[in-house]
């Protein structure tokens, strides 16, 4: 069967960027695929002010909405074939999303007991100038309690569960530790709260960060060229997953900024992960150990966190 010259070229563009990881990506997807994303993130924002739909809804539509698309994407641009995952690795997934929407849900009850016994103050500030700071504060609180998560003995032991699989897909952002999901969260709704951030952009931040996490977490062969140096995209999230430690870092899943600023960038055009992973895998059960992952904070002896010898970094 004749295969059209247009896909030849296309297959051709995506093998010679295999062997050259300088080269940009040529299909037309590779290049509008976080675009798009950040034009539906902005839309659903937009919409959903305009017209006062009900936020938590608008999330869960956003989220499943999110996750279907950079899953289609996974296989039209995948980054790496042999990281699709298998039957029993989706039903191991399910099961973590599960937990961590029950671990994200949990997270607000602080938040809740926080806004009811305090006198918070109120937004001070017109809409368009509290979304970019309660962007920057959103951002820097989520890389601080994660970079805790890597050099913090007991709270590497949750984190590190997140660090178990053998690959970075969206299907296993959601392999989490649920008291790990709930302290990163607490920890930035608290602080967005504490400063007294109106709903309204804590919502519009919310719908980028969600956006974000599963973008650097998918296994799409999408580079951002000098965007990387503003925005984290997977190339970065793939070798903060990296067993080596050396070019593991990125503890940012959306502004790059503080990974400059406390000297965690380690990105450079071209540069891959030489394998995702713990560094010592027997440190950690296996993924579909899900009793066992849960249990793993209170198992002796404690593994030391990644930037020791070891650990593995996240």
């Amino acid at each position: 069967m004749d295969i059209p010259s247009e896909i030849n070229l296309n297959a051709s563009w995506l093998r010679r960027g295999r062997e050259n990881p300088t080269l940009p990506p040529r299909p037309v997807l590779c290049r509008v695929a976080y675009p798009v994303l950040l034009a539906g993130t902005v839309s659903t924002a937009g919409l959903a002010l305009r017209h006062h739909l009900d936020f938590g809804q608008v999330n869960l539509f956003f989220l499943a909405g999110t996750v279907t698309y950079l899953a289609v994407l996974e296989r039209l641009i995948p980054y790496e074939r042999d990281w699709h995952p298998d039957r029993d690795e989706w039903g191991w997934y399910a099961v973590y999303f599960l937990l961590t929407m029950i671990g994200s849900a949990l997270a607000q009850l602080p938040v809740a007991v926080l806004v009811g016994a305090v006198s918070l103050p109120g937004p001070a500030l017109a809409l368009w100038a509290e979304i970019p700071l309660a962007l920057l504060l959103s951002s820097l609180a989520g890389y601080l309690v994660h970079r805790l998560g890597h050099t913090n003995r007991w709270l590497w032991r949750l984190h590190g569960v997140h660090h178990v699989p053998r690959k970075v897909t969206v299907a296993n952002n959601g392999v989490n530790h649920i008291l790990d999901v709930v302290l990163a969260q607490a920890v930035v709704q608290l602080a967005l709260a504490l400063v007294g951030f109106s709903r309204e952009s804590v919502f519009v931040v919310g719908l980028f960060v969600l956006a974000q996490g599963y973008f650097v977490h998918a296994n799409i062969d999408v580079r951002l060229g000098r965007l990387n140096y503003l925005l984290v995209g997977p190339e970065q999230h793939r070798l903060h997953h990296s067993v080596d430690l050396s070019e593991a870092g990125h503890y940012g899943s959306d502004l790059a900024i503080w990974d400059w600023m406390f000297n965690s960038f380690t990105w450079r055009p071209g540069r891959r992960p030489v394998a995702v992973g713990l560094r010592d895998p027997a440190t950690f059960p296996e993924t579909g150990a899900f009793v066992a992952s849960l249990l793993h904070p209170w198992r002796r002896p404690f593994p030391r966190p990644s930037t020791e010898t070891g650990g593995r970094p996240a």
